[in-house]
């Protein structure tokens, strides 16, 4: 079995403006750290949701992608199309 890496995108509930974008093998554990406070960045707008997250089979595609996603096209395309 190969395996998955998600790119996951996070809407907090209180602030819904606010967004966060990660990278993770599992996608579940993620959201429970974030939503405990052990992230420093994310804490402050916990408690989150997924709002869409992408399965990649390969590592540096997903990365990439996370990265892209953190820039300003990125940012863009997030909003038109992934939220």
């Amino acid at each position: 079995m190969k395996k998955e890496y998600f790119v996951y995108i996070l809407r907090s509930l209180d602030f819904p403006d606010k967004f966060y974008v990660g990278y993770t093998n599992d996608v579940r554990r993620r959201l429970e750290e974030h939503n405990s406070g052990s992230q420093i960045y994310s804490r402050r707008y916990a408690p989150w949701q997924i709002v869409t997250y992408i399965t990649f089979t390969d590592c540096q595609i997903a990365r990439r992608f996370e990265k892209y996603l953190k820039t300003p096209s990125g940012k863009a395309f997030l909003g038109k199309r992934l939220v």
